[in-house]
């Protein structure tokens, strides 16, 4: 990671905040996906299913970025643009601990043959507004 992550992401990244994800179709058009979002110190911690489009972006062109929109400042958002990975070691855990988080109860929504992957972001740039 070139920095740490600046106290007013971890702040957002700590809190109920929403995330847009954009990642890099296969014709270079990019996909957004709303989020939750976690945080592992300097990384951020994104859940999703193997084989959803924004899981085989990544694992394509691991470039992203990440957009927090600051409820609280209709007019401060923080966008994160970095390397993603995937792993599917704690995969269940993450998306039960996003779940308990955002919504007070354990992730019941996924298929049981699902495998929940981890998508871990490294920011390469931050950028602040507001």
């Amino acid at each position: 990671m070139a920095d740490r992550l600046p106290e007013p992401v971890r702040a957002l990244a700590d809190a109920r905040t929403y995330v847009v994800l954009a990642t890099i179709q296969p014709d270079g058009s990019p996909r957004m996906t709303v989020l939750w979002v976690d945080r592992d110190e300097d990384e951020l911690l994104l859940s999703t299913v193997r084989g959803r489009a924004k899981e085989r972006d990544i694992a394509r062109d691991p470039r992203v970025g990440l957009m927090f929109l600051d409820q609280g400042d209709p007019y401060g958002y923080v966008e994160v643009r970095g390397t993603a990975t995937l792993t599917e070691e704690g995969g269940r855990e993450l998306i039960d601990r996003l779940s308990v988080k955002y919504t007070g109860d354990v992730y019941r929504w996924d298929d049981p043959d699902e495998v929940r992957v981890v998508v871990r972001v490294v920011a390469d740039r931050v950028l602040t507004v507001g």
